[in-house]
């Protein structure tokens, strides 16, 4: 290369890191502007809260003392106030805030909020894409176990895979639900117990229970992952038309329901109960509907048969 050209480059490669430091100043005064911002917001979302509490103190003590035009007014005030309270909770989910407990003895005090609703969806997104490939894997798993390897080794691998499995799956939902997910705090807490019964079937020590309750158990993780699988793709396809109109949110998300002994916690919980009380017949199953027009409460019913193996997908989203 000859020395022009060289200068040259040399010269082109100095003005673009210019132009980046200065890219790069504009962006550290943003961010602090972004900071300061999120300050005063957060400051006067608990300002603001603080007031409608006291208010709605206020209105309770007033209401026995009032006439019916002042009612009127109370309602309709009270009515505001619950709309105040829903818009609080949108402004949130797009500012930083302390995790809870879980996370912070996880992933200690690191922000874990998604600024941008593309950024939030994604996440979501894959999520969900986590959860389906996971139910392949547990799939296949509980097949080559149960039909090919009949080895303690490798039933531990695959106790050891749903332990991480919940494990991942607590993680990943505190944080959606840091990120303004309506996820309820009983759905996530059914996969705290689904782990700490993952363990139970992980430390259960070799005997004849154990080799009695293990072709049960792998048939069941068998039947249930794939029952999993089929929510999840009918399911998607509802929640991805109720979003094209509007009428769900971009954080709802797919459930995977076994309905008996707590949603999909239904398999290690059925092996924590049978591994008590040494029971030799699996006799839960459960039957779950919902209707496409009554999406957003859903209905459930429950029903036991000592044999018969049979579902109807639902669609529930969170």
């Amino acid at each position: 290369m000859s020395f022009p050209r060289l200068q040259t480059e040399w010269d082109e490669i100095e003005l673009e890191y210019q132009q980046l430091q200065e890219t790069h100043k504009v962006y550290r005064q943003k961010l602090e502007e972004l900071t300061s911002l999120q300050s005063t917001c957060s400051s006067g979302i608990s300002k603001q809260r603080k007031s409608l509490k006291d208010i709605r103190h206020s209105l309770n003590k007033s209401i026995p003392k009032c006439d019916e035009k002042e009612l009127e007014v109370l309602k309709d005030i009270k009515i505001q106030i619950i709309e105040k309270e829903n818009v609080f909770f949108e402004m949130e989910s797009y500012l930083p805030k302390k995790n809870g407990l879980y996370l912070s003895l996880v992933l200690g005090n690191v922000n874990v909020t998604l600024l941008s609703n593309q950024a939030k969806f994604a996440y979501k997104d894959e999520y969900e894409k986590f959860k389906v490939f996971m139910t392949i894997i547990l799939l296949f798993g509980a097949i080559t176990c149960l039909f090919f390897l009949n080895y303690r080794v490798t039933d531990e691998l695959f106790n050891f895979l749903l332990v991480w499995y919940y494990c991942t799956l607590t993680i990943r939902e505190s944080i959606l639900m840091c990120n303004g997910s309506r996820i309820k705090g009983w759905w996530v807490s059914h996969h705290y117990v689904s782990t700490f019964l993952s363990g139970v079937m992980l430390t259960w020590p070799e005997g004849q229970m154990y080799q009695m309750f293990r072709s049960q158990f792998l048939a069941f993780s068998i039947y249930q992952s794939f029952v999993q699988f089929l929510q999840y793709y009918y399911q998607s396809g509802c929640l991805y038309r109720l979003r094209a109109l509007g009428e769900r949110n971009q954080l709802d998300l797919t459930r995977a329901s076994s309905l008996g002994c707590g949603e999909d916690s239904l398999l290690s919980c059925l092996s924590f109960s049978l591994a008590i009380f040494g029971s030799s017949t699996t006799r839960s199953l459960c039957f779950a509907w919902q209707d496409m027009k009554t999406v957003r409460s859903g209905r459930y019913s429950c029903w036991a048969s000592p044999s018969l193996c049979c579902s109807r997908v639902i669609s529930s989203p969170l």
